[in-house]
């Protein structure tokens, strides 16, 4: 039977005395990734042509610091090779140019979190069993029935909740039974998608979240703007102006209200291009995409927020998986001039500026939506690439 690796996320609910143990265990693994980031840099500094100490070595260097250290014994060990495994993954990427130096971890970073390999059991519909928590209330364990948990991941999210992320490996889906048909999508900002047959699906739209989050970040920026100005009036020692700050409730408040709606929309758009990628899937055998370099795209300010908004990478990645599982076809595409040419003879026109949405072929005379014309283009191309 064909397995495939499956991330299920659930809602924790700890107790008192489980958050505390949470807030324990975040706190063991940013200090073990600072203290073996402090010790290679000491390391580097003491004598520059020393060989780096692998993640193997960090590994053999956990036991001494467990002796020295006594409270890291009430984290799951597992946890701190995980930690010492991304932290030599980035002094990899490092040592190849391909991302910057690794930095040390703050305690007042807004998500904290923790992955562990060790097992987890699930003892009733909403109840799991994890090391060293114990038995934890959770949201519906029902993707777990038929799976084995490889691997577990608990974060605390910036609006206070905690989150179970877990990998399972679950048996794969049947494949969607064949419909024969094929299609060629062009994405955008005013339509999210546009098929080859002419159908357009609108953009993510939340404008209500948004006003209340835009109204939140400016109260919370507001308010930790007051709070710091009543620090420096009683107190000139700016080092201990941070773990101060952190007492001011209406702060607090505006900095969780702001996250909780921020958070809403991203999950309001997450479940919207769910429902829009299975409908495609279910609807087609082949579906041809355009390969767009969103960043670079991004580095329009004018246009930056609405690129953003479509989620554009996260449509493709979420169309990838599901053809993956249900055994259907994605054919991505380079996206030159799909704009330009003209789907019905193949006379190139040349740009156009981003107003002109219908165009008339000088050639053959067809009419053309802009939209739709580059779809079919692209279902042409990629109907040629596939063969």
């Amino acid at each position: 039977m064909v397995q495939i690796i499956k991330g299920v996320k659930l809602r924790l609910y700890p107790n008192a005395q489980q958050r505390e143990q949470l807030r324990q265990m975040f706190g063991n693994d940013r200090f073990v990734w600072n203290q073996m980031l402090a010790m290679a840099r000491e390391r580097y500094h003491n004598n520059p042509s020393s060989h780096f100490v692998n993640e193997y070595g960090m590994n053999y260097l956990l036991k001494r610091l467990k002796q020295e250290y006594p409270f890291l014994k009430a984290s799951d060990s597992t946890s701190f090779l995980v930690v010492n495994h991304n932290l030599a993954q980035a002094f990899k990427m490092l040592f190849k140019h391909q991302g910057g130096y690794p930095r040390f971890k703050s305690r007042r970073s807004t998500k904290q979190a923790y992955t562990g390999r060790s097992v987890c059991r699930v003892l009733a519909k909403r109840r799991v069993r994890l090391p060293k928590l114990g038995s934890i209330r959770t949201s519906k364990t029902t993707w777990l029935a038929n799976g084995k948990i490889k691997c577990y991941t608990i974060c605390l999210a910036p609006t206070g909740r905690c989150y179970l992320s877990l990998q399972v490996a679950v048996a794969a889906p049947e494949h969607l039974s064949k419909t024969g048909k094929a299609v060629g999508i062009d994405v955008g900002i005013a339509n999210l998608a546009v098929s080859s047959d002419g159908i357009k699906y609108g953009t993510f739209n939340a404008k209500w979240a948004e006003k209340q989050a835009t109204r939140w970040q400016s109260k919370y920026a507001k308010r930790k703007h007051q709070a710091m100005v009543a620090i420096r009036q009683w107190n000139h020692n700016h080092k201990t102006m941070k773990a101060e700050l952190d007492g001011y409730r209406n702060w607090q408040r505006a900095r969780q209200e702001k996250a909780r709606y921020q958070a809403k929309i991203a999950n309001q758009r997450k479940d919207y291009l769910h429902k829009l990628t299975t409908a495609l899937i279910k609807q087609y055998d082949v579906i041809v995409i355009e390969d767009l370099k969103t960043k670079n795209l991004q580095k329009n300010h004018c246009l930056a927020k609405s690129i953003a908004n479509a989620s554009w990478y996260q449509f493709r990645t979420m169309l990838a998986c599901k053809c993956a599982w249900y055994g259907k076809r994605l054919v991505v595409v380079r996206p030159n001039y799909t704009s330009q040419i003209c789907s019905h003879c193949g006379y190139h026109s040349g740009p156009k500026p981003l107003n002109i949405r219908e165009w008339m072929c000088p050639n053959c005379g067809t009419h053309h939506d802009r939209d739709i014309n580059a779809a079919v283009n692209i279902l042409h191309q990629g109907l040629n690439a596939a063969g």
